[in-house]
């Protein structure tokens, strides 16, 4: 679809990069980008979250350029989101809703489709009052209408009775996984999570450790099921089980962070956590900080971390290890795609096993 990108610039020191991440967002959803506009406010305008003006400017591109959809790279609230789209007459989509977009698009299992499923349910309940027709399909029609039940009141409680379903399909998925992980906790298996902002090569390095060809692109999002294999590292015999998990984003939907947390469930209950960084990214820093409040959110703060700064090839950094306290590594540089520096990496997950054993055998 023809679509046009509106980046609202409220001062946000990483703005430009933030908007460039925006652009691949709308690629991953499949969107032809005609144009965009940059809007440069103080606070967001209660009405249409930008001026009047924009608006007015915006509607003459929607004219000329035969634009379909209208992306915002933030998110906007119900009753903004329905003033533009009555102004301009075209579809208009927030972050929050791209994002659930993209992973209704790539989730492939049933379990990841649940998820998706909930959590755009979970966003649409709050945008009811926008009359959504396919609601009336999903209906079923004679036998569905209570008698003086409003349209908005119906349409409330298909939601709500949609969303208690797919929680219980949820809830037993996570019952199942717990199990396999008091399993491996019974068998003194140590397990790593994978864990990073999304793009950052989490997936090409799980196929580096465990010799598979997980699906691997340049894009956002690439990976959004968990996937789990056991690996052998250097001499060790140790058995030893990692996990890809989804990759993290700024402002991830909250509803989305909540639907996900059965897949996410293998970071919580991990041993370590693997926190891959694109170090080429000039704004790693800020990717990191954000990673880490997801960590915090999902109740995972606690589970030891080494820092994997991937992808050194393209910033002319030499593969190196680096040391913190009781002389553990706590940091790698490496390149995953050139297969540079991970012998590092083996030796800080042979450490930090070795590590779990004793504590274990100390118990």
């Amino acid at each position: 679809m023809r679509s046009l990108i509106v980046g609202v610039n409220l001062g946000g020191v990483f703005f430009d990069d933030n908007l460039k991440e925006f652009f691949m967002l709308a690629q991953s959803a499949g969107a032809l980008v005609a144009d965009h506009v940059v809007v440069k406010r103080d606070v967001p305008d209660k009405k249409f979250f930008i001026g009047s003006g924009k608006v007015e400017e915006i509607s003459y591109l929607i004219t000329e350029l035969s634009i379909e959809i209208v992306l915002f790279d933030t998110s906007l609230s119900p009753s903004q989101q329905r003033n533009l789209e009555l102004r301009w007459g075209v579809r208009v989509v927030d972050r929050v809703a791209l994002i659930l977009d993209i992973f209704a698009i790539r989730a492939k299992s049933h379990e990841g489709k649940l998820q998706v499923e909930l959590a755009q349910l979970q966003y649409l309940s709050t945008r009811l009052t926008r009359l959504w027709t396919h609601l009336e399909r999903q209906r079923g029609g004679i036998g569905m209408r209570g008698p003086g039940e409003s349209q908005l009141e119906m349409d409330r409680r298909i939601i709500s009775s949609k969303v208690k379903v797919l929680k219980e399909r949820l809830k037993k998925i996570k019952s199942r996984r717990v199990s396999q992980r008091n399993l491996r906790e019974r068998n003194r298996v140590f397990s790593i999570s994978l864990v990073g902002y999304t793009n950052s090569g989490k997936s090409t390095l799980f196929n580096l450790l465990t010799k598979e060809k997980t699906y691997v692109a340049d894009q956002l999002f690439a990976t959004l099921e968990t996937t789990s294999r056991r690996i052998w590292v250097g001499t060790s015999n140790k058995d030893i089980v990692i996990s890809d998990t989804v990759g993290f984003i700024r402002d991830l939907p909250h509803n989305l962070i909540d639907s996900f947390h059965a897949t996410l469930h293998e970071a919580i209950s991990a041993d370590l956590l693997l926190h891959v960084v694109d170090f080429s990214n000039e704004n790693y820093q800020e990717q990191i900080d954000n990673v880490n409040n997801v960590i915090k959110e999902i109740g995972a703060s606690d589970i030891p971390v080494i820092m994997i700064y991937n992808k050194i090839d393209l910033s002319n950094v030499q593969p190196r290890v680096e040391y913190g306290l009781n002389n553990t590594i706590d940091s790698v540089f490496l390149s995953a795609a050139k297969n540079t520096g991970v012998d590092g990496l083996t030796e800080a997950i042979i450490n930090a096993s070795n590590t779990m054993g004793q504590d274990i055998e100390n118990f």
